[in-house]
């Protein structure tokens, strides 16, 4: 029997629902492979996952400029040599786990765990293969450290791989693929019941507005463009949800009843998320990894808000380029842009081809099938 370790970090909610993607595939289509999915950082030690988490959430929402200098300054000085004594303490700690399970297959979803796998392969403690899966759109230096004990990449697009040719990565270890997607966005959708469940109405277009969750970014600019959205509930229904965030929940809210429309719907959290996006026309999302996958996989056109620094803004760059977004920054005139999205049907179509173009559906099937 094969066995796969998955190993994830709840540094953002992307990383854990990659792996959960991997897991579920793998266990419900694979009767020969005992796999698990491992926070490895968690598992070492609780208080170090909660303290770090907890320290880049607030970095992200309350100290960006902190956050993109520790991003971009991360190859060097005291960030590298923190990453350096991190990946150390975690291997030691993280072996005996290794040992017990005795992997075939290590497969990373956060830098951390093939940082990690990389060392302990150098030291010749474990054997197995590695594969490293970029939860973002383009590489970053974290992901990279032991690329040599790397067996396989998993990319989301052609620029990435040109950027690991460039680190003289063998072109047979990288396999564009995209990010582990759930596998319910392959499976068909009972709009009907998605209508009637949250009392839409079927003959409008419908607007999904993520508010930012728990990391309640950008509240100014949020609250912006949903005021904005009321202009358009004639011929668009808006689904807006808070997240992990009562307050946020609690002022969407207020806002729909100050609106008085039917066509405005407040939601606190979703499981159903892939069915909120196959009945959705448009996204409007900060663009993590994982959300701005599933809304490709979905071929919607996507509005950009409140990018965390660092691998947020350079996914929203990707997806300007590759014309599937626009990208309402703090100081724009969000009335325009809006505008120019919602009453240009060529904009709005243009945007939709190029989402199917980009987009990896498939993702989490190609990965198992390259692995297992």
């Amino acid at each position: 029997m094969k066995k796969v370790l998955i190993l994830y970090a709840k540094y953002g909610g992307g990383h854990q629902s990659a792996a959960n993607s991997l897991e579920d595939y793998i266990k419900n289509n694979y009767t020969n492979v005992q796999v698990e999915a491992l926070d490895c950082v968690e598992y070492v030690t609780p208080f170090f996952s909660k303290l770090t988490t907890g320290a880049y959430k607030f970095m992200a929402k309350n100290a960006q400029g902190i956050w993109r200098n520790i991003y971009y300054n991360s190859p060097k000085g005291f960030w590298y040599n923190l990453s350096v004594i991190s990946k150390k303490y975690l291997a030691h700690n993280l072996l005996k786990k290794f040992k017990e399970f005795s992997p075939d297959v290590i497969i990373s979803v956060h830098p951390f765990g093939s940082q990690v796998t990389a060392y302990l392969k150098e030291k010749g403690e474990i054997n197995c293969a590695l594969a490293t899966v970029f939860t973002d759109f383009k590489t970053h230096f974290q992901w990279l450290i032991g690329k040599e004990y790397n067996d396989y990449f998993f990319v989301s697009n052609e620029n990435m791989k040109q950027e690991l040719l460039k680190l003289n990565i063998s072109e047979d270890k990288i396999n564009i693929t995209g990010i582990p997607l759930s596998s319910k966005f392959l499976q068909d959708i009972n709009k009907d019941a998605i209508y009637k469940e949250l009392n839409l109405d079927p003959n409008l277009k419908t607007i999904l507005f993520f508010g930012g969750g728990e990391f309640g970014l950008g509240q100014k600019l949020t609250f912006n463009v949903l005021k904005e959205l009321t202009n358009y509930l004639n011929d668009y229904q808006v689904i807006a949800i808070s997240g992990k965030n009562a307050k946020m929940y609690n002022k969407f809210i207020e806002f729909k009843n100050h609106v008085g429309s039917n066509n405005l719907h407040v939601i606190e959290y979703s499981h159903e998320v892939p069915e909120l996006m196959n009945i959705s026309s448009l996204v409007i999302t900060k663009p993590g990894g994982l959300t701005v996958s599933e809304s490709l996989a979905s071929n919607l056109p996507i509005v950009i808000i409140n990018p965390i620094p660092g691998q947020e803004e350079e996914n929203s760059e990707y997806l300007i380029k590759s014309g599937a977004a626009v990208w309402i920054k703090e100081n724009d005139n969000v009335s325009k842009i809006l505008k120019d999205v919602l009453t240009n049907e060529n904009t709005l179509n243009s945007m939709k081809e190029n989402s199917a173009r980009i987009a990896h559906k498939y993702s989490t099937v190609d990965i198992c099938k390259k692995l297992i």
